[in-house]
């Protein structure tokens, strides 16, 4: 699909959203399923989530991160103005063919707190682990982590939100300790 950025969800798109969580040394966050997956090799991405209904982009972004990681010391940064959209391959029985894939609306975020406030294997509230394990990484990296199918919105949220992808000092994550 060429035109991933839309204006709203297109029919047959689950609502979701995507979360770009930086760390103050400019990292994201990537989270490795803890299922198998459909491609295990391309098992790492970003927290991501759907939509309840009557319920906010923003809101929904707020409530994903959290049941997915505990994580609460946020700021928010940016957002991708649109609708970023993506197929399923047509072998995959998602969703029980109610969808052919997903529009997801994209928001950047600093993470504020310490590493130790993030859970992945015991996730709040009695929420299903989503993760097995998780890293700061490149923002670059995310691309080519990611299900390929997914590939094309990763490397559109890359070039939308690089300016948070340094450290507070202005270094990006592999110079921020180089001498």
């Amino acid at each position: 699909m060429d035109d991933i950025l839309r204006g709203q969800p297109t029919k047959g798109y689950r609502p979701c959203v995507g979360i770009a969580l930086f760390s103050r040394a400019g990292g994201v966050f990537l989270g490795k399923r803890a299922t198998k997956g459909v491609m295990p090799a391309y098992s790492w991405q970003m927290p991501q989530g759907g939509i309840d209904p009557g319920e906010a982009a923003l809101a929904a972004a707020y409530r994903e991160l959290y049941e997915e990681t505990g994580i609460r010391s946020i700021e928010r940064l940016g957002e991708v103005r649109g609708w970023l959209h993506y197929d399923l391959p047509t072998d995959l029985a998602s969703w029980r063919g109610r969808y052919r894939g997903q529009a997801q609306r994209w928001f950047a975020f600093r993470f504020t707190g310490d590493d130790s406030e993030i859970n992945v294997l015991s996730p709040p509230d009695g929420h299903t682990a989503e993760f097995a394990e998780w890293r700061w990484a490149e923002l670059s990296e995310a691309s080519e982590l990611v299900v390929p199918f997914k590939r094309g919105v990763y490397e559109h949220v890359a070039g939308a939100f690089e300016e948070f992808a340094q450290s507070e000092d202005g270094l990006r994550p592999s110079e921020a300790g180089a001498i």
